[in-house]
């Protein structure tokens, strides 16, 4: 691991046969992983330590990266989980009253890549054009057939597990509620009207923070959940719902996960889903998903309300999406309004909805908060 700053040269290898020299900081290695771009102006660490990213380099389409530093904060989770990020300006020198150290010490503390000095604009376009794809980065490799190789020889992203690496092993209580960014500091949680089960498929701190301050109490539980313990505890009145979180990956992989999804349908336990958990909940229900071209990454999405008619700016990490046929049982409630996607679903027949976005919003605009509270009156009803 290097602890400097811009160390030294870097040489990029993508599955399309592009090859490109840069500078590297954070961590050296050897890395492969899935890219993608992020049009967020804002909100470098909580994207690196965001788990939906395990398995992927994020290209920051904001080219200026590292100027406020890192604080422990505004962590959406334990460690940083993004293979490595990829910047066109990464500055050491950061300044900001919070920053506690620069986002070079912050990724090689946590064996993450960072890439500098090369054409972002070059690759967000390339990816627009293409698609995501596969690539591998290399601080120690600069033999293109070499790079190649080892890409080739690696499993995709859509192969790969990452749940298991990213979900919790232990249940545990959370009861941190959000934080003012006005008097910096974390607001007092209301008492909890309801209790939930929160099933961590990588979920973010600042989902859970929105909970507790909607008037719900937490109880985060591992991917490797029992229905049937679930369902008892509903029954016995210990539960009055499930939270189905966002995470990583193909959701189409995760065949345990669907098959306990199911029984909690069947069941109609009050349920909600955020990202990867909307994508479950269509699954389950017997609608595959589909990968986009490039998935929606950023903090600038609008999605209109179908309900109201008002269009939310949204914050985005997503490269799965449920398919339209899925009017067939739900009620569509929200769509992007970049390319008519179905962004919010309500199930006909169940207490169930979800949401393609991030109403937690961090980082990204706060527009969509409201739905963890109507999360609450769906309990209540």
């Amino acid at each position: 691991m290097q602890m400097s700053e811009v160390s030294k040269k870097v040489y990029v290898y993508l599955e399309n046969g592009t090859f490109l020299e840069a500078n590297s900081f954070g961590a050296d290695d050897t890395v492969v992983g899935e890219i993608v771009f992020n049009t967020s102006m804002s909100g470098y660490q909580e994207i690196m330590s965001d788990p939906s990213y395990a398995g992927q380099f994020v290209t920051f389409t904001m080219p200026e990266i590292g100027n406020v530093g890192v604080n422990n904060q505004d962590m959406e989770s334990s460690k940083a989980h993004a293979k490595g990020m990829i910047v066109r300006k990464y500055q050491a020198r950061y300044s900001n009253f919070r920053a506690e150290e620069s986002l070079g010490d912050f990724l090689a503390m946590h064996n993450i890549m960072g890439i500098c000095d090369i054409d972002t604009r070059f690759l967000t376009k390339m990816i627009r054009t293409e698609g995501a794809m596969m690539m591998v980065a290399s601080t120690t490799i600069s033999n293109k057939d070499e790079l190649k190789k080892i890409l080739e020889d690696s499993p995709r992203i859509e192969d790969v597990n990452y749940i298991e690496q990213v979900s919790t092993k232990v249940a545990y209580k959370h009861e941190t509620s959000t934080y003012s960014e006005t008097k910096f500091e974390y607001e007092a949680a209301p008492t909890p009207e309801a209790n939930i089960a929160v099933i961590d498929f990588g979920v973010k701190r600042n989902i859970l923070n929105e909970i507790v301050s909607a008037g719900i109490g937490v109880e985060v539980i591992p991917n490797d959940f029992s229905a049937d313990d679930l369902i008892e505890k509903y029954n016995l009145k210990l539960i009055d719902g499930v939270f189905l979180s966002n995470g990583p990956g193909d959701p189409l992989v995760l065949k345990k996960e669907q098959e306990q999804i199911k029984k909690l349908i069947a069941a109609k336990i009050p349920m909600f889903g955020i990202c990867l958990g909307h994508q479950l909940l269509s699954i389950s229900h017997g609608y595959d998903t589909f990968k986009l071209k490039f998935g929606h990454h950023g903090g600038n999405h609008p999605v209109k309300n179908l309900k109201t008619g008002l269009v939310e700016i949204t914050a985005q990490n997503h490269n799965y999406n449920v398919p339209d046929n899925i009017v067939e049982i739900a009620e569509v409630t929200h769509t992007n309004l970049f390319d008519d996607t179905i962004e919010g679903l309500r199930y006909n027949d169940s207490p169930i909805f979800s949401v393609q976005h991030h109403p937690e919003a961090s980082p990204g605009p706060k527009e969509s908060r409201y739905i963890f509270s109507e999360f609450l009156s769906l309990i209540k009803r």
